[in-house]
């Protein structure tokens, strides 16, 4: 026989159970990540949705458009003003005037600002390292190559590798820019690349090497003898691995590129293949909307995988944003927030981001669930704007 007085407290207990499913139930839908699909308009949602402070959201989005990046709206001029102490330097791919300031943040997948064309196509010069890491964390992931640390002679039987030195370098050592490898590639000379600022070019070029994996030297004829190993790796063209792997599952757009150099075209089993450079320091390199960066952006935040399906492994994404032997900031070809060079002040150590000239950026919060694109912002400013963004959590 049931005990009357004991009936309220069953039904309290029943009712708070109610409220503690219908509570979870919530909390879940609002942390489920939407991944957008091509072609349609990216959903958007209100901040206030999330708890996130309107009015400081609007203060970050502000403070980006009203520090345009000071370079000139000519990329090939701005180019070659960035990079004249460089001897020998020379524009071998395409270039593009840029457009205006724009950006887009996510917060787990939805749009909660947004300023300027997001469906602009520019150029977006070093980002571009961060796609190609991508393509060898591919090629691991398929076994194509075992591990990062195998040698890259073996895979590559020219002279790229050849001699003592050369003869050293690993996957992983190319993939951190600690490889120190020496030679010429499309015509560019490593030494000649962000050369010492003492020094001439006899010293340059007769240097000491330092021992692959030991020190960082962010230099993009390295970047490019990265790329052009696995061109002959996947044997085709790395924009056809990056569609077919990546953007295309993701439904990017059709407005991207990704370009070499006009000298930088290889016979590939009978076929004229370009391989592509890592970059737009000599122009070339990925040509894509703050969309299609957002896309991208969205598929890392969710360690790799897009809507249920796995495109590239957790575990290769852990590597790839791990403080690497030679730089405690940078990972494979992902920028970290480490204590010490490029830190941002009052921005966690779990945020990382891909950096590129000009102000190009793809900022992986996932502390917040967040992912945030700028465009031509003054690279110097960026990291106030990381941390505006973060007061309105």
């Amino acid at each position: 026989m049931i005990n009357k007085r004991r009936i309220p407290f069953y039904r309290y207990h029943l009712s708070l159970a109610f409220l503690l499913i219908v509570f979870s139930q919530r909390s879940t839908a609002q942390n489920e990540n939407y991944f957008p699909e091509k072609g349609v308009e990216w959903r958007a949602k209100d901040a206030s949705d999330f708890n996130i402070n309107n009015d400081q959201l609007n203060t970050a989005v502000n403070f980006a458009l009203a520090n345009e990046y000071s370079g000139s709206k000519d990329l090939r001029v701005a180019i070659l003003r960035g990079f004249s102490r460089e001897p020998f330097h020379n524009i071998l791919g395409p270039t593009k005037k840029r457009g205006a300031p724009n950006g887009m943040i996510l917060k787990n997948g939805y749009v909660i600002a947004k300023w300027g064309d997001t469906k602009q196509v520019d150029m977006t010069f070093s980002v571009t390292k961060s796609y190609l890491s991508t393509i060898a964390g591919l090629a691991i992931d398929r076994k194509i190559i075992r591990s990062e640390n195998e040698l890259v002679k073996d895979f590559v039987w020219d002279d790229t590798f050849k001699g003592d030195h050369n003869a050293k370098i690993t996957w992983d050592h190319l993939l951190t820019q600690s490889s120190d490898w020496s030679g010429t590639l499309w015509g560019g000379h490593d030494w000649a690349d962000r050369p010492p600022r003492k020094g001439g070019l006899d010293d340059w070029k007769n240097r000491t090497f330092n021992e692959p994996g030991t020190v960082f030297e962010y230099n993009d004829v390295r970047v490019n003898v990265l790329a052009y190993s696995l061109l002959q790796v996947w044997r085709k063209p790395l924009p056809m691995v990056l569609k077919e792997q990546i953007m295309d599952p993701i439904g990017a757009s059709s407005t991207w590129r990704w370009y070499g150099y006009e000298n930088s075209w290889v016979n590939m089993d009978g076929m004229h293949m370009q391989s592509v450079s890592g970059g737009g320091h000599s122009g070339g390199g990925l040509f894509i909307s703050t969309e299609d960066h957002a896309r991208f952006g969205l598929l890392f935040l969710n360690n790799g995988k897009w809507d249920g399906k796995q495109l590239i492994s957790e575990d290769w994404i852990k590597k790839a944003t791990k403080a690497s032997a030679a730089n405690s900031n940078y990972g494979y070809m992902w920028w970290l927030n480490n204590k010490g060079n490029r830190h941002w002040e009052e921005v966690p150590t779990n945020v990382y981001y891909a950096a590129g000239f000009g102000g190009n950026f793809i900022i992986i919060d996932k502390e917040n669930d967040l992912v945030a694109v700028t465009r031509w912002l003054e690279p110097s400013k960026v990291g106030e704007f990381v941390r505006l963004l973060r007061k309105a959590f």
